[in-house]
């Protein structure tokens, strides 16, 4: 168990309330595993903690309404669709990806948990706008407050942070030293994750999206004609995901790797076949984490478009992470 200073806030949610997570786990069931090394299993894997460390992509905010999401967050109608009045945002109806594999096996994060569960075993020590760098912090600050054990599994996304910084740089001039230093941060991304498992960590590990095909890289196109910045944007991106992969200790029993890459591609080149509406603009019209299904662009179906922000993942985007990692967690000899 955690220290008892890890607390729960209060909050309200009736009983279907949960139905984002559960839906979200059983589907896992039915998927078949992609990418990332593994083999078919006797005995589950059952973790007694979870840690989640990376960006924004696993954030849940603990400032008030605690437990937003970098996606497109959820608000309850309470049951009266007809009366706006009595609605209130629900930190469980639109998971991110480490909320869902939490509730798969039955975990809560503090920052999330409307039910007030004593017995809390997720801790989330990710931040916005972390880079490979504050990831490695993370880890150090969990080693220093007690550390691993064999039953824990770990989740880390990060990248992201990296290769906008890196494109922050770029001079028209310098894209291979930009792109030796994307490959050195994938190197020491992979290093993190092969230090989690020497630490008695499982670790289940996601590269990043494709930056070439976010709504951020088709801006920077508009801004600069001529230019391919999405070409610029996918060759960083695929730079520090091809030594995160190459790096990263190959090793079903420790390690499940999360192509998020791959499936991002999938459902840019048929987005149709995922019930997807909408895959290069973002549907949010406030910034997360304040954007919920209230502040869509007009008329969107939030669930039907790919992104909530420049880059950062709607629901959907996030479920699809999260099937993923289900799969692989569920799949790999731990």
């Amino acid at each position: 168990m955690f220290p008892t200073s890890f607390h729960a806030p209060p909050a309200r949610r009736p009983a279907l309330a949960t139905r984002a997570l559960k839906l979200l786990a059983a589907a896992a069931f039915a998927v078949v595993a992609g990418c990332g090394g593994g083999t078919s299993q006797y005995e589950p894997f059952a973790p007694e903690r979870l840690f989640a460390f990376g960006d924004e992509a696993s954030v849940l905010t603990t400032a008030a309404p605690a437990g937003r999401n970098y996606g497109v967050n959820g608000i309850n109608g309470n049951g009266t669709t007809d009366n706006t009045a009595d609605d209130y945002f629900d930190c469980t109806l639109q998971p991110n990806w480490v909320q869902s594999l939490a509730a798969y096996y039955g975990f809560v994060f503090a920052e999330c948990n409307p039910n007030n569960a004593t017995d809390i075993r997720a801790r989330n020590w990710s931040a916005p706008g972390a880079r490979v760098a504050e990831v490695a912090a993370q880890v150090d600050a969990q080693v220093a407050a007690g550390g691993f054990r064999d039953k824990d599994i770990v989740t880390m996304m990060v990248g992201v942070n990296d290769i906008l910084e890196l494109y922050g740089r770029y001079d028209g001039s310098n894209e291979a030293a930009l792109l030796a230093e994307a490959n050195a941060r994938g190197d020491r991304a992979a290093l993190i994750a092969n230090r989690l498992v020497a630490l008695g960590a499982k670790v289940v590990v996601s590269n990043i999206p494709d930056l070439g095909f976010t709504p951020y890289a088709l801006k920077q196109n508009a801004a600069n004609p001529g230019s391919d910045r999405s070409g610029l944007l996918s060759r960083l991106s695929s730079g520090f995901n091809e030594r995160l992969g190459v790096s990263l200790l190959i090793d079903g029993r420790y390690v499940a790797l999360v192509q998020t890459d791959q499936r991002v591609l999938v459902m840019n080149r048929s987005p149709v076949s995922f019930g997807l509406a909408n895959t290069t603009d973002a549907v949010c019209t406030t910034p997360p984490p304040d954007c919920t299904t209230n502040t869509v662009v007009t008329d969107a179906v939030a669930n039907t478009y790919l992104w909530a922000g420049d880059y950062l993942l709607s629901y959907f985007g996030q479920s699809q992470v999260a099937t993923l990692a289900i799969t692989r967690a569920q799949r790999n000899p731990f």
